[in-house]
């Protein structure tokens, strides 16, 4: 006998503790012969809203919707945030997703919004859920701790802000999992190589930390997971003006002309601010020292998550 159909709807662009616990709820109640079905808006909303002033992406679209696979979900449906479907009031929204999915409850948290200028909330919901025939399951927000044991309510706009003050430890805190970027390897200026410490140099879409230099986890080009040191910003002693994140690989064995393959980045935890330098050979000294920490930092790391 086939099992019943739980929804959820949203953003899911961080899909951080707070996502992952609406994925649990509604894993548990579809049981085991019921499917959960995500609708997720991509891109924000915002973008079609408030051109120009919409919150930078946390994953690509590939990302969230391998992440909500892996925490649950049957099926991650794609809402494309047209100004006619933007437009759509509460009512005529729920009524439509109802018709097309059926589900027998709708899980969600209490800032839930839906409809023509977010006039839908959860009181309406559950109203709706009335008429139409599905629960509501309403949950309460997540909270996580940061380094310095303060608690904190999860929230995408959070996990933004932290990752901008380059808190990237405090972030993985409230995703549950390493802040990860990807993206296309370019060619750079090649400084790397003429320095001894060559980098990818990638071209990413994500939003990316905030200026200064991490320890982590890249992908080499066969796919391999390397300790990673990742410089994020404008490489002040060189004048660069176009903001950037260069990676070097610790131990991988880069191809000299190998451009074009996707590299994925984890953000594990910050060494230190950008600096001005005076000149190649002080920053080529530097680099070295920061590839030092990382090794020292990593196992570190590796043993406290």
């Amino acid at each position: 006998m086939p099992g019943r159909t739980v929804l959820t709807i949203g953003n899911f662009d961080a899909v951080h503790l707070g996502h992952r616990a609406l994925m649990n709820t509604a894993r548990e109640q579809a049981g085991a012969n019921g499917r959960v079905i995500v609708l997720a808006f991509d891109p924000h909303p915002a973008t079609v809203l408030r051109p120009g002033a919409s919150p930078p992406r946390l994953t690509l679209w590939s990302q969230r919707e391998a992440l909500l696979t892996l925490a649950g979900a049957d099926e991650v449906v794609r809402l494309e945030p047209t100004r006619e479907f933007l437009g759509t009031s509460p009512e005529a929204f729920i009524a439509s997703v109802f018709a097309r999915h059926q589900p027998g409850i709708i899980v969600e948290g209490p800032d839930f919004r839906f409809g023509h200028q977010r006039r839908g909330d959860t009181a309406l919901l559950s109203t709706l859920g009335g008429t139409h025939g599905f629960q509501v399951f309403i949950l309460p927000p997540a909270e996580a701790a940061l380094d310095d044991h303060s608690l904190v309510t999860v929230s995408s706009s959070l996990v933004r802000w932290l990752l901008d003050q380059g808190r990237v430890s405090d972030a993985q805190r409230l995703l549950g999992r390493a802040y990860e970027v990807r993206g296309l390897v370019r060619e750079g200026d090649r400084r790397g190589r003429v320095l001894g410490v060559p980098t990818a140099n990638l071209a990413v879409e994500t939003m990316l930390p905030g200026n200064g230099v991490y320890f982590g986890e890249a992908t080499a080009p066969d796919g391999r997971w390397f300790p990673a040191a990742i410089n994020v910003g404008v490489k002040p002693t060189f004048g660069n003006a176009e903001r950037g994140c260069e990676v070097h690989l610790i131990g991988a064995d880069l191809p000299a002309d190998g451009y074009g393959w996707e590299c994925a980045v984890r953000f594990l935890g910050f060494l230190r601010n950008e600096l001005r330098f005076d000149g190649a050979q002080a920053v080529a000294a530097q680099i070295g020292r920061d590839i030092d920490r990382t090794r020292d930092l990593l196992p570190r790391q590796a043993l406290a998550s």
